[in-house]
């Protein structure tokens, strides 16, 4: 009687071998992707204490706007838009009286290289009034 290995058995492994890269290249890229974060992490930080400033200044959040807090287009601005210089691009949601949401969103397609796949962001959102603060992400950042 011959010993070796069926046809049944052999694709099982390869099922099983092909499992173990496949989720061990996604952790390959995540480690890649997670500190591309920082660039976020900062940005929504210097982000937070400008309108804090704001805050402070007249007692209401009203005037954190992207315009104050020089978000846009120009080359010398926060980016709102995918550019080659960042990996994301930022937006602010005011909901009045005291709450701001800062938002980086990961780049798809026109920002640093490389960009990503699949839509992911950073959010932090922030209450004037207590000062707490919440980051929520979908991207592992």
């Amino acid at each position: 009687m011959k010993k070796a290995f069926t046809l049944l058995e052999l694709m099982i492994v390869i099922i099983i071998l092909g499992v173990l890269v496949s989720s061990g290249v996604m952790q390959y890229q995540a480690s890649f992707e997670k500190p591309r974060g920082a660039e976020a992490r900062q940005i929504l930080g210097q982000l937070r204490s400008a309108c804090a400033t704001i805050f402070m200044d007249t007692g209401s959040i009203a005037n954190c706007t992207p315009e104050n807090l020089h978000i846009g287009t120009d080359t010398d601005m926060i980016p709102s838009s995918c550019r080659s210089t960042h990996y994301f691009s930022y937006t602010i949601i005011v909901a009045l009286p005291n709450n701001v949401v800062f938002v980086a969103n990961r780049c798809t397609s026109g920002g640093k290289s490389p960009d990503v796949s699949t839509a992911r962001n950073l959010r932090l959102q922030v209450n004037y009034t207590t000062g707490e603060d919440t980051w929520t992400t979908n991207g592992g950042y």
